[in-house]
């Protein structure tokens, strides 16, 4: 298995991963189906996502958005091929996701919600623990992201302030990333 930072060389993948994000919303029926191709180039030329390969073949991906002047991020889109599911292929890129997360942006709270308790016990794994809404961005363009979800009536309801998904934050900011500097997290470019 092949986890490295993504590149622009890496837009080849853009539309494959797109198809992906459909096919996955569409088999759990909730979730934001939609990723933008030009979107998904942009975090590969700022080095913002992880790409993961078996064999040679496209295994999987997840990126990092930031809101609020990079104060809060969010490892967003993980998405694994359906094909080549392997235990633990998720939790890998979850992993180097974070520690990128960690070392590109050592003074941002890292946050996600979810409604995954697999993605659940990764984040915990992880340092994360669960919070309420509020203890989360106010950013508007992070809750807009929420809009193509059949909750999102709920989450209008209670003024953001509580939905279906459960809140998760990793706030230790004085851990070992914060001292380490990002070449820890850059690899010799490899297929």
């Amino acid at each position: 298995m092949i986890l490295r930072v993504a590149d622009a060389a890496d837009a080849q993948y853009v539309d494959t991963l797109c198809l992906w994000y459909e096919e996955s919303a569409r088999q759990r029926g909730v979730g934001i189906a939609k990723r933008d191709p030009n979107y998904l180039k942009k975090k590969m030329e700022r080095g913002d996502a992880i790409i993961a390969f078996i064999d040679d073949q496209l295994a999987g991906f997840c990126y990092i958005e930031t809101f609020e002047d990079a104060k809060f991020v969010v490892n967003s889109g993980l998405i694994v091929n359906t094909e080549l599911r392997k235990e633990g292929l998720g939790r890998a890129i979850k992993h180097r996701v974070f520690e990128l997360s960690r070392t590109k942006y050592p003074q941002a709270k890292i946050f996600g919600i979810t409604t995954s308790a697999a993605v659940m016990k990764i984040n915990t794994e992880l340092g994360y623990r669960p919070v309420t809404f509020p203890e989360l961005t106010q950013s508007d363009d992070f809750w807009k992201g929420c809009s193509a979800c059949k909750n999102y009536p709920i989450l209008q309801e209670n003024q953001r302030k509580m939905c279906l998904c459960t809140g998760m934050v990793y706030d230790k900011l004085d851990d070992q990333f914060s001292q380490a500097s990002i070449d820890i997290i850059e690899q010799p470019h490899q297929h």
